[in-house]
């Protein structure tokens, strides 16, 4: 792979922990309503999955891709959407569910994109936050974990395609 996992940063149980919270703040905000979870491929893919099965309501599921990383380990802030979902969003809660907030292009490019649909609320879900997303103006309402400044793989997140299937979030050396 070339690369090589340097230190795990949540473990399995850590994070299915934190999966299961999440899932009962989410119920909880959206106690009735059209709740459509929209699902940013393919890093969120797992824990998406997890989620979903925790939110204990009604729900939809669809997805969005979007490339802005390539084979980098930083974005490139060229945002390209390869997917666009063909549900229809108007008058739905919205929940776009991201694997990890790190400068904020990708998904201020998509919240813009998402609002001019009319959704009746439209919130950011990130299984990680690193907090130094200057470029994003809209709150990240749900959050896993407030992640360190390293480029971090597995639970879906990537490096080339490489390491989304560890069950873990690691850092890479």
């Amino acid at each position: 792979m070339g690369r090589e996992v340097h230190r795990i940063a949540y473990d399995e149980a850590a994070i299915q922990h934190r999966v299961k919270e999440l899932g009962a703040e989410i119920g909880a905000a959206y106690p009735d309503g059209d709740l459509l979870v929209l699902g940013l491929l393919k890093g969120s893919f797992v824990f998406l999955a997890d989620l979903v099965r925790q939110i204990q309501r009604p729900l939809h599921v669809d997805f969005l891709v979007a490339s802005s990383y390539g084979d980098a380990t930083v974005s490139s802030g060229n945002v390209r959407l390869v997917y666009d979902p063909e549900t229809k969003l108007e008058g739905k809660h919205i929940l776009l569910v991201e694997d990890i907030v790190d400068s904020g292009r990708t998904l201020q490019k998509l919240m813009e994109l998402l609002r001019v649909r009319a959704p009746k609320s439209l919130e950011i879900c990130a299984l990680l936050h690193k907090h130094i997303a200057t470029e994003l103006h809209h709150p990240v309402r749900f959050i896993g974990f407030d992640a360190p400044e390293e480029f971090l793989v597995g639970y879906g997140l990537d490096h080339a395609e490489d390491f989304r299937h560890l069950p873990y979030v690691a850092s890479l050396r």
